[in-house]
């Protein structure tokens, strides 16, 4: 047992000495690259259009990145940033249409850091639009855009937005995305006709002004 005790120590030794001579040789694989991240948050998701809003992230590795932002929707755009040593980088950023917007950053690319991309953020431009709603007294008429009114009929009447066509409106701090289902109203002020069921969604009173996406 003495004997073979000083055996296995050497065999040990020499198995560590090889490993390391065998890493030491092993070619650097010339595709590796280390990982990256890119993160991406908006100042506020519901604004006028025109109104300002400001994207900020951070991206990993930390340095001075440039940062390329996407913006898709009714107007898209493409706009450049470069981080900070701290990695974070900001850009404001104002939508020029009434619509939804989805946003993207995309991080560093390079031969060692592979391409990034964030989450997408979404921002939604409203309008401000006279409204009022119907239902009451009409209940089982027919719609211009197909189907019969009911108490529980969800959808806008609208003079010239395609049947179908998706509104998200915003009353106070209540959002609802309804279809164009009737046409109207003929009311001057006035851009859309809520159904009684839409309205009650929003606690919108009988006439007044909501943000409209259309």
């Amino acid at each position: 047992m003495r004997r073979l005790f000083p055996s296995m120590l050497l065999a040990a030794a020499l198995a560590s000495f090889a490993t390391q001579a065998l890493a030491k040789k092993a070619p650097h694989h010339p595709n590796h690259r280390s990982g990256a991240h890119v993160s991406l948050h908006v100042s506020r998701h519901a604004v006028l259009s025109g109104q300002r809003v400001v994207l900020r992230g951070r991206v990993r590795p930390r340095g001075s990145h440039r940062v390329r932002l996407v913006v898709r929707g009714p107007r898209g755009a493409v706009a450049g940033a470069r981080s900070r040593r701290n990695g974070s980088f900001a850009l404001r950023w104002r939508p020029r249409r009434v619509g939804s917007y989805r946003v993207r950053a995309y991080g560093r690319h390079d031969k060692r850091v592979r391409a990034a991309v964030s989450a997408a953020r979404r921002v939604t431009a409203y309008r401000p639009a006279g409204a009022s709603y119907y239902g009451p007294g009409l209940y089982g008429g027919a719609l211009a855009c197909g189907g019969t009114l009911t108490p529980g009929t969800l959808g806008v009447a609208h003079k010239t937005l395609p049947c179908g066509s998706k509104v998200k409106l915003r009353y106070r701090r209540r959002a609802i995305t309804v279809p164009v289902i009737d046409r109207g109203p003929y009311v001057a002020g006035r851009d859309f006709d809520l159904t009684a069921a839409t309205r009650a969604r929003l606690h919108f009173p009988s006439t007044g002004v909501v943000l409209a996406s259309r």
